[in-house]
C-alpha cells in the first residue's frame, strides 16, 4: 500500500511532525543528533516488532513528557496508528479498531538499512539472524506469528530444563510446537533468500550480488521438516538439560554471503564492499517486492559510498517502484538525485526537532 501521510506526537525529539508523502524519495538532511532518525524509526513502527532501534515504548517517548507517543499513518485507504502511554505497552490500530502487531506486516513491507548493520558480516550469528528474519518477514508476513510461537514454547522448554523437570508429556507437547513452527520459520527463510536470488540474477544494478545460504550452525538448524526438529530435540534433552537452555533448533541458523568471482566471504571484504553488499540485498529485497511497493528506510546510507555509488544508489532508487526516505547529514549528499526527490532539512533546538521542505 502507498504511504500518504505521517504524523507524530510525542515521539522521540519530535513533539508534533506532520508530512505528506508522495512518490517521490524523500532526503532528510541535517546534523547530526537532529531527529533525522527518528522519523524513520517512526516509519519503521509501521511494521510488527520493535522497529529500526529494536527500544521498548519507553524509550521513544519525548523526555520530560508524561502523556506517552502516537503514530498516525494513512496506508491506502487504512488509518493505522500505533503508540504507548506512560508504562502501557505498544497498542495497534487499524481503522480504530484494536490488532495486534502481526497485522501491520500484511498492509506495508518494510525494508531498512541502519549504520550499526554495517558491522553484520563481522558480528555475532544473533545480528545476522536478526536480519534475515526481518527479510523474511517482509516477503511472510505470517513469519513474526511462527517466531513468536517458536519463542514462547522454547522459553517454556528452557524452564522446564533449568528446573530440571523431567515429565516427558510436558517437553513432547512443547517440542512438537517447537519443531512445527520451526519448520515454518526454517522453510519462510529459505523462500526469502530465493527470492532475493532470483531478484539479483540479470538485475542492472550497480552494486555486486551476493550467494547467500542458510547456515545450519549447531544442530541442523536449516532442517524444514517437523519431525526430524521434534526428534532431534528429545535426542538432546539430557545435553540441553545440563546446559540449562535449548542448543539446537532454528533460533541458532545464520546467514552466509558470499560475492565475485573469487566468491569472496563477505566477512573478509573491505568496509566498502561490505557496504555495497548489503545495498545490494535492500535493493533486491525491493525489486522482488515490487507488487507490494515497498517502503524503504536508509538511515545515513551515503556512509562509505563514493560519489559513483551514491549515483548508481540514486538511479536505483528513483527505479523501484517503492517509497523511499533517505538520511543523511548535508544536503550535498543527494545531489546526484536532482529533482527526483524531496528535500527536508530537520534541525534541533534544545530537546525539538524542526523540519523545513526545501526546493529541489
Amino acid at each position: 500500500m502507498t504511504l500518504s501521510r505521517l504524523s507524530l506526537a510525542q515521539f522521540r525529539s519530535w513533539p508534533r511532525l506532520a508530512l505528506d508523502i508522495d512518490d517521490r524519495p524523500l532526503a532528510l538532511f541535517g546534523p547530526n543528533g537532529a531527529g533525522k532518525t527518528n522519523i524513520l524509526e517512526a516509519l519503521s513502527m509501521l511494521s510488527p516488532g520493535r522497529g529500526l532501534r529494536g527500544a521498548v515504548p519507553a524509550d521513544q517517548a519525548r523526555q520530560g513528557v508524561e502523556a506517552g507517543w502516537r503514530i498516525r499513518a494513512l496506508l491506502g485507504d487504512r488509518q493505522v496508528e500505533t503508540g504507548a502511554g506512560p508504562g502501557e505497552a505498544r497498542a495497534v490500530l487499524i481503522d480504530d479498531k484494536p490488532v495486534p502487531q502481526v497485522a501491520l506486516g500484511r498492509l506495508a513491507r518494510l525494508i531498512w538499512l541502519t549504520p550499526a548493520m554495517d558491522r553484520l558480516w563481522t558480528d555475532a550469528p544473533e545480528a545476522r539472524r536478526r536480519f534475515l528474519d526481518r527479510l523474511t518477514l517482509s516477503f511472510a508476513p505470517d513469519h513474526a506469528e511462527a517466531a513468536l510461537a517458536y519463542d514462547k514454547a522454547m522459553r517454556e522448554r528452557n524452564r522446564l530444563l533449568r528446573d530440571e523437570i523431567r515429565d516427558e508429556r510436558w517437553y513432547r507437547a512443547l517440542e512438537r510446537r517447537m519443531a512445527d513452527a520451526g519448520a515454518a520459520l526454517t522453510a519462510n527463510r529459505a523462500q526469502a533468500l530465493d527470492r532475493i536470488a532470483a531478484a539479483q540474477a540479470g538485475a542492472r544494478t550497480g552494486f555486486p550480488a551476493a550467494r547467500l545460504a542458510l547456515l545450519p550452525g549447531e544442530g541442523s538448524s536449516d532442517d524444514p521438516d517437523a519431525d526430524s526438529i521434534a526428534d532431534r530435540l528429545a535426542g538432546t534433552r539430557s545435553r540441553d538439560m545440563a546446559a540449562g537452555r535449548t542448543l539446537t533448533g532454528p533460533h541458532r541458523a545464520d546467514l552466509g554471503a558470499w560475492w565475485g568471482p573469487q566468491d569472496m566471504p563477505a566477512a573478509l571484504s573491505s568496509t566498502g564492499e561490505q557496504k555495497a553488499l548489503l545495498l545490494s540485498l535492500i535493493l533486491a529485497n525491493a525489486r522482488a517486492l515490487a507488487a507490494e511497493r515497498p517502503i524503504l528506510l536508509l538511515d545515513e546510507v551515503a556512509a562509505h559510498l563514493d560519489a559513483h555509488r551514491r549515483a548508481a544508489l540514486y538511479d536505483e532508487i528513483t527505479a523501484l517502484p517503492a517509497q523511499a526516505f533517505l538520511t543523511g547529514t548535508g544536503r550535498e549528499l543527494f545531489d546526484a538525485f536532482g529533482p527526483r526527490a524531496r528535500y527536508l532539512s530537520v534541525t534541533r533546538e534544545g530537546a525539538v526537532s524542526r523540519a523545513a521542505e526545501e526546493d529541489p
